[in-house]
Parts: C-alpha cells; sequence; structure tokens
C-alpha cells in the first residue's frame, strides 16, 4: 500500500478538520446542542414548534459553503465508481445504521469522540470496522 502523493494534500485536510472541530465546538457552546447531522436533519422530519428556524438554517448552511467557496475557488471533479442500484443500497445500509447507532459519523464520531462518550467510541469504532470490511470485500473478494 502507497500514498498517492499527487492527491495527498495534509494542509488542505487539516486546515478541513480543524474548521469542523471548531464548528461543532461552537455549535455546543452557543446551543448547547450537538452538531449530529442526522439529528438535525430527522428534527425537521418531525418538526416541533421553535426548533425549525435552526435546523432550516443548519441544513441551508450545509448546502449553500460549497456553492460559495465554489465562487472563489475551483470545485473538486466529483467521481462515482458506483452503479445506480449500488448507491441506492449504500445509502439505505447508512441510514439503517445510523438508526441503529442512535447517530451519525458527525454526531458520534466528531462530537461524541471530543466528549469522551463511551456510545460515541464503540459506534465509531463500528461505522470505522464496517468501513473496513466493505473495502475489503469489495476490492479484494469481489473485484
Amino acid at each position: 500500500m502507497g500514498i498517492d502523493w499527487a492527491h495527498f494534500t495534509p494542509w488542505t485536510s487539516l486546515a478541513g478538520g480543524m474548521a469542523i472541530g471548531v464548528s461543532a465546538a461552537l455549535f455546543i457552546l452557543f446551543s448547547g446542542r450537538i452538531a449530529g447531522i442526522s439529528g438535525i436533519l430527522g428534527g425537521l422530519l418531525h418538526p416541533v414548534k421553535n426548533d425549525i428556524l435552526w435546523r432550516l438554517a443548519f441544513v441551508a448552511g450545509l448546502v449553500i459553503a460549497p456553492l460559495l467557496f465554489g465562487l472563489l475557488a475551483p470545485l473538486p471533479a466529483v467521481e462515482v465508481d458506483a452503479g445506480t442500484a449500488t448507491l441506492i443500497a449504500a445509502g439505505l445500509l447508512v441510514g439503517i445504521g445510523t438508526r441503529y447507532g442512535a447517530g451519525c459519523t458527525s454526531g458520534h464520531g466528531v462530537c461524541g469522540i471530543s466528549r469522551l462518550s463511551p456510545r460515541s467510541l464503540v459506534a465509531t469504532a463500528a461505522f470505522m470496522a464496517a468501513g473496513f470490511a466493505t473495502v475489503f470485500v469489495v476490492r479484494h473478494l469481489l473485484a
């Protein structure tokens, strides 16, 4: 296994990770809420009075931020090496896993681990193990 040096971006990746961490910390500091995307979106599916506006603003920010970034620099090309059926199956599996895990990678992996939540540590380990196993099966057993 080697490093793809042409696409190795440690400084950009570090800056992005720091931006996500600072954003999650500020979000919990000022709102008292975890920046878990599945929970935020789930709250829009079953809205509670006085709890919709901030959720819509959060989701709007997720959509608008890359568009604004695209005005400053070219966005990377999106390359999907899977068919429609595979993407639908993968999306459903991620959704089911998010429900069983009581959260997603942003809620558990970013916010939960930083709070040393035992549940989040186990959930993140399970996410990672499932990802490793999936890549191994797809690249080495099914290829």
